[in-house]
């Protein structure tokens, strides 16, 4: 009798140990595979992400274009040979300071002519032909004389050098401002010359004169097209045309 009681305590001992085995089994089998719908949850989102990503970056796009990037196409040769005809730019509206060398683009609404005191005044050209849009360089700013004589430009009585002008090149005064060179240009206008000096038609023309500040569409940026010639436009009066 004895005998048999302890083979119960030892029975009785080793059934706890065997229960979290049976336990962790039935566990495992019971355990539920991940939904299907999960990894469909989570494709929609990527997808969505993905979508949003690129309709942020088209807007941040379409607002740099529309705001602050415009393409232009020049027409004519009045800035070879920096720029040729046909040639596509980037401008921008969004500028600091303009000074000598920058090329802009303007707005040749009307033209300005100097009074007997210096004094710009309007000059209506309605129906001319140099009532559009021109790209020239800037040459003087608000405050400089400007003066022309002997087929060169002198700012402030110092002949300026003009190494995108091509050697030879001669800059004849025309007939703006009745020809009353050295003129001082008043705060808030600029004096404009393209580079290709005997064929272009800028400030030295009374159809052209003076620019007022209101008159720039922007600043040149970059020659983007053709694209074997791409070129920042960024100096470019430091640039020699030879």
């Amino acid at each position: 009798m004895e005998e048999n009681k302890e083979l119960e305590i030892e029975k009785d001992e080793d059934a706890p140990a065997n229960e979290p085995e049976t336990k962790e089994a039935e566990a495992s089998e019971t355990e539920p595979a991940k939904p299907e719908s999960s990894y469909n949850k989570k494709l929609m989102n990527d997808i969505i992400d993905i979508v949003e990503s690129t309709f942020t970056t088209i807007f941040v796009i379409m607002m740099i274009f529309t705001y602050l990037l415009h393409p232009v196409n020049v027409k004519g040769k009045s800035m070879m040979p920096t720029l040729k005809d046909q040639d596509r730019i980037l401008m921008t509206t969004v500028y600091f300071n303009l000074e000598y060398g920058d090329i802009v683009i303007v707005d040749n609404d009307m033209a300005y002519d100097l009074d007997a005191n210096g004094e710009p005044v309007e000059v209506n050209i309605d129906g001319k032909q140099l009532k559009e849009c021109i790209i020239k360089r800037i040459i003087a700013t608000g405050g400089q004389t400007v003066d022309i004589r002997d087929g060169k430009v002198y700012i402030d009585g110092k002949e300026i050098d003009e190494p995108y002008v091509r050697s030879g090149a001669v800059t004849n005064p025309m007939s703006a401002f009745s020809n009353n060179y050295p003129i001082t240009i008043p705060e808030g206008y600029y004096f404009v010359m393209g580079d290709n000096r005997q064929e272009s038609s800028d400030s030295r023309h009374p159809d052209v004169g003076l620019i007022k500040k209101s008159q720039i569409y922007g600043k040149a940026l970059v020659r983007y097209a053709p694209y074997s010639e791409f070129k920042f436009l960024f100096d470019t009066e430091d640039e020699s045309a030879n």
